[in-house]
């Protein structure tokens, strides 16, 4: 099965064009791109619109002009409503679009982009797949605020958590890795990237994660704050600042960003080298924050299976992972240094003998995950018609 995966952003299409095989084998990879969007303001139907005729011309010059057999879309919030991937549908759309505000960039994206591919490729059918549905299993205890019942019955106050898809396919090749069922798996999963965020993972399932009804809580990223206390907020809208100028200043300029200014791990790092102390700030904070959900999360899973690391960040930094384990040695992760500087790109370990778990980088993949899943959701429903009709 030939799939098309979307990957949308307020500015970028970031796709890829997989063949799906059997159950069990690696999807083959025939195109993977970016194309930039042109800004036409907030998305719309035909937001997409140049971009897509970029990704039909290339689809046809390497496939041999065989059109995709399904869409798979990636889609940052499903809010409480979607536990699993789903097929599309103008409802689907509809709640998508609804729940822009608690991923407005991202979700109003998404639904511009499937409307739009709804246009240009009407028999095709498409499937979203979730960020948020993996952490769907978090029991109450962790999902939880604790605010009034009626914040959470009436608006769905509530952590939901996201990277989902990056950290479910991290889970199935850490357990392949290990020789493990995923469903036996206990692990802390670290993906770090622009976006961070850490995942519990007990017996294959998330059970509690870092960010929360929104992508903002958590850890220290490129342009987000994470945790901060809530008065903060209200402070600054004291001393005259909206809630969109709140909102704006601690997801858009807040983070790396704001302590050291630079988003990028990267150009951080190269100045806490030459000795800047904002920089050196900025990514001691990062790496206390994340030493310090790790450490939780090793409780929450009864003693971590492994660490994974996954993400641009978690998957290139080799001086940010050292800085973060260095940290977690009262615990008993310990890595090898030499290890920990290679270059390789496939999953491998980087702890030393002594450690007393598995200290894995595992390459972040979540366009394979989408594509398996919307693999996954067109044969199903293709099995159920044969099973009606024969």
């Amino acid at each position: 099965m030939l799939i098309l995966v979307l990957n949308p952003g307020s500015s970028s299409l970031k796709y890829q064009v997989r063949h799906v095989g059997a159950p069990g084998t690696v999807p083959g990879l025939l195109l993977d791109r970016v194309v930039d969007v042109l800004p036409s303001g907030q998305p719309d139907p035909g937001f997409f619109g140049s971009a897509f005729d970029e990704v039909e011309l290339a689809i046809r010059r390497s496939s041999g002009g065989v059109h995709p057999d399904a869409i798979g879309h990636r889609v940052v919030h499903g809010g409480g409503r979607f536990s699993a991937p789903v097929r599309v549908t103008r409802d689907v759309i509809e709640a998508i679009g609804e729940l822009a505000e608690l991923a407005p960039l991202h979700n109003a994206a998404s639904a511009a982009c499937m409307r739009t591919a709804a246009v240009r490729w009407p028999d095709t059918p498409q499937v979203a797949v979730f960020d948020t549905a993996f952490h769907q299993t978090m029991p109450e205890v962790a999902a939880r605020y604790a605010v009034p019942e009626d914040l959470y019955r009436t608006y769905g106050i509530r952590r939901y958590g996201f990277h989902g898809i990056s950290v479910e396919i991290a889970c199935r090749d850490t357990a392949a890795f290990l020789a493990l069922p995923v469903g036996s798996l206990n692990a802390v999963v670290a993906h770090l990237g622009n976006g961070a965020s850490v995942t519990a993972v007990k017996n294959g399932r998330s059970v509690d994660t870092s960010m929360g009804m929104t992508p903002l809580e958590g850890l220290v990223m490129g342009t987000r704050s994470g945790d901060l206390d809530p008065s903060v907020v209200t402070f600054l809208q004291r001393r005259g600042l909206g809630p969109d100028e709140v909102e704006e200043l601690l997801n858009h300029r807040a983070g790396l960003l704001g302590l050291a200014g630079s988003a990028d791990m990267r150009t951080v790092q190269d100045a806490a080298q030459r000795g800047d102390p904002r920089a050196v700030l900025a990514i001691d904070m990062a790496a206390y924050r994340l030493a310090k959900y790790v450490a939780a999360y090793t409780m929450v899973v009864g003693g971590a299976g492994a660490l994974v690391f996954t993400g641009g960040v978690g998957e290139h930094s080799a001086p940010f992972r050292s800085r973060v384990m260095s940290l977690l040695e009262p615990l008993g992760f310990c890595i090898d240094e030499e290890r920990n500087r290679s270059v390789e790109t496939t999953i491998r370990s980087i702890s030393a003998e002594c450690s007393k778990f598995p200290v894995l980088v595992v390459p972040c993949d979540e366009e394979r995950a989408i594509a398996e899943a919307t693999a996954a959701v067109i044969s199903s429903e293709e099995a159920t018609v044969r099973n009606r009709d024969g």
